[in-house]
């Protein structure tokens, strides 16, 4: 199994976290960002992620992916189906102001090279504004993340989201704060911290993992 996927990318780190927590074992192909021959040929779209099975069949769509692999339902789908009203506005907020503050970080990684930082910073910068006024603006952004974090995540932490183990809700979240430890100004809460840490230990998930080969 080959999973086509940009590192920085959440809806790709759901798919890594949760094929680790599966233990499904795949090959890792990290995918320029200015391919869009490949995602394309494959489905049809440029988007990504991509699982292409061992019967050949491509799939994308992060949640279907893992829905499909997770037939001993380990990641308790039905709290997700449950609790969806209050997780994806969170998870779009998360997701929002996590990517006004990491987007300027991201390009520098080693994901990226002159051609797809300056194909990504282009698209993204349509709807997002400059990168510099990102940056210029970044207090703003991580107070009312910080904010967000404390009254709609950490009350609902015990230890995991609205649960005391591990399911797709905490991947979802997890997979959007990730990011965030690439600024290099930002600190979590240690309660934030902790429960993310905690993640990462039960999906033995390794951010740069495809960097360290």
């Amino acid at each position: 199994m080959k999973l086509y996927h940009y590192v920085h990318c959440p809806f790709c780190v759901r798919v890594r976290m949760g094929l680790n927590l599966l233990k499904q074992p795949f090959e890792s192909v990290v995918t320029a960002y200015d391919d869009e021959t490949t995602p394309i040929k494959l489905t049809g779209k440029k988007m990504l992620p991509i699982v292409v099975h061992y019967n050949g069949v491509a799939q994308n769509e992060s949640l279907d992916i893992l829905k499909y692999m997770d037939n001993k339902n380990v990641l308790s789908w039905k709290l997700l189906d449950s609790h969806s009203l209050e997780l994806n506005p969170l998870l779009d907020k998360i997701g929002s102001l996590v990517h006004s503050l990491a987007m300027p970080y991201w390009i520098w990684t080693p994901e990226f090279n002159d051609s797809s930082r300056k194909y990504f910073q282009t698209k993204k910068e349509v709807k997002r504004g400059p990168f510099k006024d990102l940056v210029k603006n970044q207090k703003s952004f991580v107070l009312k993340l910080d904010e967000l974090l404390k009254l709609e995540l950490q009350p609902q932490l015990s230890p995991f989201y609205k649960s005391d183990r591990l399911t797709i809700m905490d991947i979802m979240i997890a997979a959007h704060l990730w990011g965030m430890y690439v600024v290099p100004e930002y600190r979590f809460d240690s309660s934030v911290h902790t429960y993310l840490q905690k993640i990462k230990e039960l999906t033995g998930f390794n951010y740069h993992e495809d960097y360290w080969r």
